[in-house]
């Protein structure tokens, strides 16, 4: 009889510790997704905000969340132009074309 309830308590400890490990893990993976999803992410030249992705008709772009800045990378500028010229010869496509 002793030796059955040593082994329960052996198996309540492990269960407990095998709990606690999964938690740990847990939270480890949940702060490095944190950092990973930090570091890449751009920050705006202008001020302190964070640059999120957008759509403009088509073409990405960047806008800032806190000072609104808009900020292409390298072609977007072109892709713009280009995309005006076809329209009728907007005034984006007339300044740089």
């Amino acid at each position: 009889m002793p030796i059955e309830l040593e082994d329960r308590g052996q198996a309540l400890e492990n269960e407990y510790f095998r709990r606690q490990e999964q938690e740990l893990i847990a939270k480890m993976k949940a702060k490095l997704e944190e950092e990973e999803s930090k570091s890449l992410a751009i920050g705006c030249p202008k001020c302190d905000g964070t640059l999120v992705e957008a759509d403009f008709e088509k073409i990405k772009i960047d806008v800032c969340d806190k000072c609104s800045g808009v900020w292409l990378d390298a072609g977007e500028l072109a892709q713009v132009v280009d995309k005006e010229k076809g329209d009728d010869g907007g005034w984006f496509g007339k300044l740089f074309g």
